[in-house]
């Protein structure tokens, strides 16, 4: 299906996906992509599921945030999507800076949420760490998009097919739009960290392997925060493990959809 734009209660314009029927999942993917980042999934989810897919605020066709958007501002953008939509509560997944989205969306409006699966999350970076990433927003600032240096923390040998489809979304990428969001990212890892232990419903933390900013140590650490936090460590992948690894993500993400939405 072709996407549409829908307009929010604020007015603000979002280009969406809607595929399938059933209970619905919203998909939002992470800074510097577009809603096709979810193409292995909404194919193989959209069977059995009604899958939603937006492109994030300043991404793809999607109207950006006023300028000094931060993570809460990004989260109440998914709420008012959800609200929107008129589906919820919804199956709520979401990667990298979808994942903190999604995880503050779970927090503060946890009556849209049925089910929570944070792909390749952030949580609570060293201060090395942190120190890198507020260095990388402030290259895109001057301009410095970095892209080459992203495709190397997100991609391992053998990714070269897919990687070089991301690498064209980037350079289609609005730069106000990236930049807003990525600050948001980079400062965005604490934003919730106290209050994770708030997330009820059965929630799936997943990452690379091999990635080195959403490690698997931050996963692991999220889900046993969480009452019902499951981690899953997919071996040999990095950063977009939607697209290196579809099968294995499609995969676990059917497990959290059959597991039962109330606590026993």
């Amino acid at each position: 299906m072709t996407p549409q734009i829908l307009q929010l209660s604020d007015g603000a314009a979002v280009r969406l996906r809607d595929l399938g029927d059933g209970e619905p999942i919203l998909l939002i993917h992470g800074v510097g992509m577009r809603l096709e980042a979810w193409e292995p999934q909404i194919a193989a989810l959209s069977t059995r599921w009604r899958v939603l897919a937006a492109d994030m605020p300043g991404h793809g066709e999607s109207d950006p945030l006023p300028e000094g958007a931060g993570l809460a501002d990004f989260v109440a953008w998914a709420a008012r999507l959800i609200e929107t939509l008129a589906c919820g509560p919804v199956n709520l997944v979401g990667h990298s800076m979808g994942a903190l989205i999604a995880s503050g969306v779970a927090i503060e409006r946890p009556e849209l949420v049925r089910r929570l699966a944070l792909l390749n999350a952030v949580h609570r970076r060293t201060p090395v760490a942190r120190a890198a990433v507020l260095a990388r927003a402030e290259d895109i600032a001057q301009g410095r998009t970095g892209i080459e240096s992203a495709l190397e923390r997100w991609f391992g040998p053998g990714d070269e097919a897919v990687r070089d489809h991301v690498a064209d979304w980037f350079r289609t990428i609005d730069q106000q739009g990236y930049l807003a969001a990525y600050r948001a990212f980079a400062r965005g890892d604490t934003v919730y960290a106290d209050r994770l232990g708030e997330i009820a419903v059965p929630a799936l933390l997943l990452t690379g392997e091999n990635d080195p900013n959403s490690t698997p140590a931050m996963s692991r650490a999220m889900a046993a925060l969480m009452p019902r936090g499951e981690a899953r460590i997919v071996d040999g992948h990095r950063h977009m493990v939607n697209l290196t690894a579809p099968e294995m993500v499609t995969a676990a993400l059917e497990d959290l959809l059959a597991r039962e939405e109330a606590c026993p």
